[in-house]
């Protein structure tokens, strides 16, 4: 070839003698085709039926229950997500959901989340049992897990994941993955839905009706009032601190109370414990015949 010799050689070339010059691609059809470099989230809505994408969420309850939901679904986002795309942790706020319209998980978004939290080991989502809400979320990323939920509670469905239920790393293989229908991957994450009819848009019969439990792990022993304080959507009272005069006065009925008397303190010096003999050392010595001096 020409571009192989050296007095004809130059950086670049090669792609003058190219047989098929690149050109850009601007059809949506020939990104998808197999010929393609394609990514995985075309890949995988390509390969899934659409009538299968779960119905559009509908928010229901009080302003607290909103404001609960809100908090949950963006902790699940985030801890569980916060390095993935922005379709990957809409893929998992979209599992999240569709757990809470199907009957076989609690009826409400913190109750989804927080399911087997007072557990150490068996929790829905590890984040809620494994020590990680220790771990002071970073601004940014909480903002961007915070715009992905309340666009998913808006009623904005991510149709590649489906029906999906279930999900896990790849760095795991976890024993109930063969028990269900894998549906694909996004990210680091494969989803999976329930087999047969359990699996299916029909399947997921619950209404969503507000009624949010407190935004946090439950208790794993008589710590109820700690969440509750701990809760920020929890209105809060305080109790009037007693006078001072009532803080310190007596029970009713009790008579005047009598201080005990000091004991009595000998205030004599005790024996030194010197021998008679000796007792007057370092004195000078009376001469013979003279009275001893007084001390």
């Amino acid at each position: 070839m020409p571009f192989e010799r050296a007095e004809t050689n130059f950086p670049g070339s090669a792609f003058y003698y190219l047989d098929d010059a690149p050109g850009p691609t601007y059809d949506l059809d020939d990104l998808r085709s197999p010929a393609a470099v394609q990514g995985e989230t075309i890949r995988f809505a390509q390969s899934k039926d659409p009538a299968l994408a779960a119905r559009a969420f509908q928010s229901a309850g009080s302003a607290v229950d909103k404001a609960r939901a809100l908090q949950c679904l963006s902790m699940a986002v985030y801890y569980e997500a916060a390095s993935e795309s922005y379709d990957g942790q809409r893929a998992v706020a979209q599992v999240v959901l569709n757990r809470v319209g199907h009957p076989a998980y609690p009826a409400s978004v913190c109750g989804v989340v927080f399911q087997g939290s007072e557990r150490t080991t068996g929790c829905q989502f590890t984040f809620t049992c494994d020590g990680s809400l220790v771990r002071q979320p970073a601004r940014a990323s909480w903002a961007t897990a915070q715009s992905v939920a309340l666009s998913a509670l808006s009623g904005q469905v991510f149709a590649p994941v489906g029906t999906a239920t279930h999900y896990h790393t790849h760095a795991v293989n976890p024993y109930w993955a063969p028990s269900l229908d894998l549906i694909g991957s996004i990210g680091a994450h494969r989803f999976y839905r329930w087999k047969g009819r359990a699996g299916q848009v029909d399947a997921f019969t619950m209404n969503y009706r507000g009624g949010e439990p407190f935004a946090a792990p439950r208790p794993r022993s008589a710590q109820d009032t700690v969440l509750a304080a701990a809760d920020p959507s929890t209105p809060r009272s305080f109790a009037t601190p007693p006078a001072p005069s009532e803080a310190f006065a007596p029970p009713p009925g009790a008579g005047p109370v009598e201080s005990a008397r000091p004991a009595k303190v000998d205030d004599r010096l005790p024996d030194s414990g010197v021998k008679a003999e000796y007792r007057r050392s370092g004195q000078w010595i009376n001469e013979p015949g003279k009275a001893p001096a007084a001390r």
